[in-house]
């Protein structure tokens, strides 16, 4: 099933290109990476297929709710409140599953989200995939490594049953290993159903991520200084952790 349909999508300011030219289908159970240096295009790309951007060129169609997991500066983890927290907390904002929806979003989400009451850490963690990468549910927000704010905004993006989940710069500042589970973790996701969507400046060597590259030398560049951030699209939230789903 068709997730993602994007067709010749860009973003032009009048300084110049954000991202151009961008063709990319996701079906469910995929993993894509988007590629390409800094300043490319990548956030603001997967933020427009999530619904959370504006775009002025080309299609977009998109079936299903999406979620974001870590994007800096937009999606991030709160410095006040432990892993364990931050799960208990989203958890209690989306509450039950509707019985209506019970056959569109994953068992394993709605496992966890049956189990907020009882050991919703470790439910969460499993419905994400994310039993082999170590997470301590005591540590604060401000003290995670980024590999950790990865896995945790994944594994947060996976509660509420989204078609799609997003995450951005998962490469960034980690080792070889690091980057070898984070990989592993999202085909993981990607496994279970879910569309994902990743950016990075490169993607791992044996991962099973399909790749599409922007922001190439070949292309022509922006002109002028890097453009200015478009306004967000933000769908209304009961709460500032709370991922919003995105209607179709």
């Amino acid at each position: 099933m068709k997730i993602v349909e994007a067709s010749g999508l860009g973003l032009r300011t009048r300084r110049g290109w954000v991202y151009r030219d961008v063709d990319l289908t996701a079906e469910a159970g995929e993993l894509h990476a988007v590629t390409g240096p800094p300043g490319s295009g990548r956030t603001s790309l997967l933020l427009t297929l999530a619904g959370r951007f504006p775009y002025n060129e080309g299609e977009l169609r998109r079936r299903g709710n999406a979620a974001l997991g870590q994007v800096a500066g937009v999606h991030e983890a709160d410095p006040t409140l432990t892993v364990a927290e931050h799960i208990q907390e989203r958890l209690l904002l989306l509450g039950p599953v509707p019985c209506r929806r019970r056959q569109l979003v994953p068992v394993a989400a709605v496992r966890a989200r049956r189990a907020y009451r009882r050991d919703a850490f470790a439910a969460a963690l499993a419905g994400a995939g994310c039993t082999g990468v170590p997470l301590d549910p005591d540590r604060y927000g401000r003290d995670l490594t980024p590999v950790e704010r990865q896995v945790l905004g994944l594994v947060l993006a996976g509660l509420s049953g989204p078609n799609l989940i997003v995450a951005d710069d998962v490469d960034a500042g980690s080792d070889a290993p690091e980057r070898a589970r984070i990989w592993a973790t999202l085909a993981r996701l990607a496994e279970q159903g879910y569309a994902v969507i990743a950016s990075a400046r490169a993607v791992e060597p044996g991962s099973t991520a399909i790749v599409h590259r922007i922001g190439d030398p070949g292309r022509p560049a922006p002109a002028g200084p890097t453009p200015p951030t478009p306004t967000l699209v933000s769908p209304p939230a009961t709460a500032r952790h709370q991922t919003p789903e995105v209607a179709a």
